[in-house]
C-alpha cells in the first residue's frame, strides 16, 4: 500500500531529473505519511496530478473518512504539481490551504486531481477536487506552494 507504481511523468521532465542523477518517481512520491495513509500517485505534470488513497484506515471515529486525511491527499497532489511548475532549481512548500468537505465517504478509494490555478516564479496554487468512487465530489481544496531557490547543497536557498 502506497508504493510508487508507474507514474507518468512527461519525458522532457524524466530526462532534465535525470541528467541530476534525481530518482523522479521517489521525489515526486506521497512520503512517509502519504505511504502510511496509502496514497498513491498515479499521473503527475505541471498541468494535472492525479492520485488515490484509500478510505479504510483514514476514517474518523463516526466511520466517515478523515477530513485531515483529505487535506494529506490534497497538499500532496498540489505539492507534485508545484514541484513540477518550479523545475529542479526550486522546492515548492506549502504555505496556504484550505479545504471544504461536502460529503462523508466510508470505503472504496477516492480520487483527487489537482489542477494550477496559478503558476508564477515564486508562487503556484493548484485546486484540488477529491471524489469518491461514485465520482461524487467530497472535497474541494487549494493549495499554495511558495517555490524557493535550490541551494548548492541541495537544501532551500
Amino acid at each position: 500500500m502506497g508504493e510508487q507504481h508507474s507514474v507518468k511523468f512527461p519525458q522532457e521532465v524524466i530526462d532534465e531529473y535525470a541528467a541530476l542523477g534525481v530518482d523522479l518517481p521517489a521525489l515526486f512520491s506521497a512520503g512517509d505519511l502519504g505511504n502510511r495513509m496509502g496514497v498513491e500517485i498515479v499521473e503527475a505534470s505541471a498541468e494535472r496530478v492525479v492520485g488515490t488513497m484509500p478510505v479504510e484506515g483514514n476514517t474518523q471515529p463516526y466511520g466517515l473518512l478523515h477530513g485531515g486525511a483529505s487535506a494529506v491527499l490534497a497538499e500532496t497532489l498540489g505539492s507534485v504539481g508545484s514541484m513540477l511548475h518550479g523545475g529542479s532549481k526550486k522546492l515548492a512548500v506549502g504555505v496556504d490551504l484550505n479545504c471544504t468537505h461536502h460529503r462523508g465517504a466510508r470505503s472504496g478509494l477516492v480520487t483527487g486531481v489537482a489542477t494550477p490555478v496559478h503558476r508564477g516564479r515564486s508562487t503556484a496554487t493548484y485546486e484540488i477536487v477529491i471524489t469518491d468512487e461514485q465520482d461524487k465530489r467530497v472535497c474541494t481544496a487549494r493549495l499554495t506552494c511558495l517555490l524557493r531557490d535550490v541551494g548548492p547543497n541541495g537544501s532551500a536557498g
